[in-house]
């Protein structure tokens, strides 16, 4: 009797310890769970989306992770900076934990917003506006040897669309079909810009689109080199075709804006925000991000940085979800209403 008191007191612990493992393995599941958007996921060491080289994306992205590094201490705190297809994979890669912040055009998240164009079917729920940064514009350039005259001629050509996973891609269909230049009826290259413009001056394109902030290094470098850069104006019922049917808007590019331009360029704008990921960016290291770039822009040395101010902050997000750091941030300093 003695005996089998023992084994069963024995038993009892026994069976309490793997019930209780299973308790505590259950329990752990169910938090990761719970927490899969939220604290668990919240990092210091973030990486953030650009755009291909020879944009503005990519050279302003590395000089904001710099600037964030230098001023936020934060213990861990660090930014890097990638090159990307831009606005619509930096928003998904965002979304997909892949990047914690990125670059992008308010036209490409109000559509991510409202789950059209790329985004249609998809949830982006945990990304947020940390600040506009500039305007930028659509320039569609050629060359005088060309003989293109207007984005009419572009019908039969070889034009450079933007790279997979940009804005700039879907800006240049919308805008051609608004001249009757459907699918097919171009030959489309996929390019960034630094290799459009390489492309243009080898004579293997005839055209390239780039929704880039102005002016563009890269069309500065292909003057340079060519001395016979064309823009082509969007004008006329196709502007206004394509001002009423997305979320650009009007532009024109003064002459002056670049050394070398005589005339005014007529075409359609957007704003280039910066996105922070709601889950992976705390709201106090968001804070910290939008005070540095408002309040620091200027230790940036890219000519965008001039254009980063406090006044533009909110232009072209006031309907887009920010990030809740950022929005502290904007309350604090009397931008939100």
């Amino acid at each position: 009797m003695k005996k089998f008191s023992w084994f069963f007191i024995i038993l009892l612990i026994s069976v309490s310890m793997i019930l209780s493992a299973c308790g505590e393995s259950g329990t752990s599941g169910s938090s990761d769970g719970d927490n899969g958007s939220d604290d668990a996921e919240e990092m210091t060491n973030l990486t953030m989306g650009t755009g291909s080289v020879g944009g503005v994306y990519y050279p302003l992205g590395g000089e904001m992770a710099n600037l964030f590094k230098d001023n936020i201490d934060v213990e861990g705190f660090d930014a890097s900076s990638v090159e990307s297809g831009a606005s619509v994979e930096n928003i998904a890669k965002i979304q997909s934990g892949d990047f914690q912040l990125g670059i992008a055009q308010n036209t490409t998240m109000i559509n991510a917003v409202e789950g059209t164009g790329e985004f249609e079917g998809k949830d982006v729920g945990n990304v947020g506006v940390i600040g506009s940064l500039y305007p930028e514009a659509l320039q569609v350039v050629t060359l005088e040897s060309t003989g293109i005259e207007s984005i009419e001629d572009l019908e039969g050509k070889k034009v450079a669309v933007g790279p997979p996973g940009g804005a700039t891609r879907e800006a240049a269909e919308m805008v051609l079909a608004a001249y009757g230049i459907e699918e097919g009826d171009y030959e489309a290259f996929e390019e960034g810009f630094g290799d459009a413009k390489s492309k243009l001056q080898n004579n293997t394109i005839d055209a390239s689109f780039a929704v880039v902030g102005v002016p563009s290094s890269t069309t500065d470098e292909l003057a340079a080199a060519t001395n016979e850069v064309k823009f082509l104006n969007i004008e006329g019922d196709a502007l206004d075709e394509v001002v009423a049917n997305s979320q650009y808007e009007a532009y024109t590019v003064e002459p002056g804006t670049y050394e070398w331009q005589e005339e005014p360029v007529e075409t359609i704008t957007a704003m280039a925000l910066l996105l922070g990921s709601t889950s992976q960016v705390s709201e106090d290291l968001a804070y910290e991000m939008t005070k540095t770039l408002f309040e620091s822009s200027g230790d940036m040395s890219i000519t965008q940085a001039k254009l980063i101010t406090k006044d533009s902050a909110l232009t072209g997000a006031q309907d887009l979800p920010l990030h809740p750091g950022a929005e502290r941030y904007f309350e604090e300093e009397g931008l939100l209403e």
